[in-house]
């Protein structure tokens, strides 16, 4: 039992919860971690511009771990595969950690290097698996994997769908890839481990190398714009969600913002990831695969123009009704857009929608939201239907249109007291029943009647 104290207790706690301060999402630099991921295979000692291939890399790699050595929240690592038993042994667990993560371990890795020889197989998925285990548990770290290959896997496994398992528990980002001396064909089988670069030559090598270690560590940002109808920048103040389209999972959430220029806020992304924007208009836009230029300021606008939606109830206390409720549907399109009380305002994007009113019977109202503007749905006050029976019995209620034809509006609850009071639109209906111990259809009561606004009803049904 919860004593007095401890109810005073709970409410205060709830209270200090609700009226803590909202934090701005973290913005503290986060530590990068760049795993090399260095092919030894036999086919690194072919010759590559006058030098074996493993010559080359190892000398560029080495002095791009030099050049990152002065950067602050940065730790480099080294893992080698192929590079402890010959082709002939078909080892497919070649693969080790040569250099662990470590801030300013440049001289570490440029001595391994030195020891490193091309010797045997190309166990790709092998490796991509066990540097789930090099990198540190720190879930604020951005954890980036480059591999440098001349082959395709030779044991069998599945790289592809390895690299993606492991993006998507967040071991790291979108990996890089770079062939080297690579044909067409092989980089096509490459792609999906990531972004793929093609090295056919040395200075290409260099290039792509520079590239990435630029793209990794510049600042990304983002300004999305959202404009009426005429492109104006106008709209503000709608929840936009990034979501990591590998991960499935929402990245940033921000709430639009638009300074008294008119200019939207710069938003910080990282670009090692693919997105896809959510804007939380009703309905949303929905941009796939963001067009993000890495190390740049982009520029993103959309058109999102907005109206709104009022749902006025009529004049009438109290409502016989209750809480009326209406749905809100793009015309043409079935799927609900938003479910909302009598009472309620909504911004919807411009355009043309069907609200269907959960009256009795249901109406339509289509409308055309536009830009700016307030459009007003409402419907008659209601009536009420009082049925009056000394008899159980089964039967149905139908609207009567113009031409005499009738549509079904309500089914009486079967077998069940006929004693009911019903809200339902003014209009003309005709009631349909038979009593549970009449013995033929052919003692079917037919009842006309009509409703009006504010008035009530009554239909009497009695055995004979």
């Amino acid at each position: 039992m919860l004593t007095l104290g401890r109810v005073c207790g709970v409410l205060l706690g709830s209270f200090l919860l609700l009226a803590a301060p909202l934090r701005a999402q973290d913005t503290k630099p986060r530590t990068t971690r760049i795993l090399f991921l260095l092919d030894a295979s036999g086919s690194m000692n072919a010759p590559w511009e006058g030098g074996p291939r493993m010559d080359v890399a190892k000398r560029l790699l080495a002095r791009m771990a030099d050049s990152l050595d002065t950067y602050p929240n940065l730790q480099l690592a080294l893992r080698v595969y192929g590079h402890q038993h010959l082709a002939k042994e078909n080892n497919c667990e070649d693969s080790r950690l040569e250099v662990p993560f470590a801030s300013k371990n440049a001289r570490a890795i440029r001595e391994k290097l030195k020891t490193i020889e091309g010797k045997g197989n190309t166990p790709i998925t092998y490796s991509l698996q066990q540097s789930a285990q090099d990198f540190p548990t720190d879930p604020n770290s951005r954890n980036v994997l480059i591999l440098i290959t001349d082959g395709l896997e030779s044991c069998k496994g599945d790289p592809c769908a390895t690299a993606l398992a492991l993006q998507r528990k967040r071991v790291f980002l979108k990996p890089f890839v770079i062939g080297i001396g690579a044909e067409k064909e092989f980089g096509r089988q490459l792609e999906c481990l990531g972004q793929y670069y093609n090295a056919a030559d040395v200075g290409t090598f260099r290039t792509v190398l520079n590239d990435v270690i630029a793209q990794t560590l510049s600042k990304t940002t983002v300004a999305v714009n959202l404009t009426d109808e005429q492109g104006r920048p106008v709209e503000s103040n709608v929840n936009l969600t990034f979501i990591n389209n590998v991960t499935e999972q929402p990245e940033y959430n921000y709430v639009h913002y638009r300074n008294t220029q008119g200019k939207p806020d710069v938003l910080d992304v990282d670009a090692l990831q693919s997105y896809d924007l959510v804007i939380n208009t009703v309905p949303p836009v929905v941009q796939r695969n963001l067009p993000i230029r890495p190390g740049k300021a982009n520029v993103l606008t959309y058109k999102t123009p907005q109206g709104t939606l009022a749902l006025r109830n009529p004049s009438l206390t109290p409502n016989p009704y209750g809480t009326m409720q209406a749905v809100v549907r793009a015309q043409g399109n079935a799927a609900t857009v938003v479910a909302l009380p009598f009472g309620a305002k909504q911004k919807l994007l411009a355009g043309n929608y069907e609200v269907e009113l959960l009256t009795l019977p249901r109406l339509v109202r289509r409308i055309t939201v536009k830009q700016g503007q307030e459009t007003a749905v409402t419907y008659e006050a209601p009536g009420t239907l009082n049925i009056v029976s000394d008899l159980k019995g089964y039967g149905s209620i139908y609207q009567v249109n113009q031409d005499d034809s009738q549509t079904w509006v309500y089914t009486l609850p079967n077998g069940g007291s006929s004693r009911l009071n019903l809200p339902m639109q003014p209009g003309n209906y005709r009631l349909v029943f038979r009593s549970a111990n009449a013995l033929g259809s052919k003692f079917t009561d037919t009842r006309n009647f009509s409703i009006r606004s504010g008035q009530v009803t009554s239909v009497s049904i009695f055995g004979k």
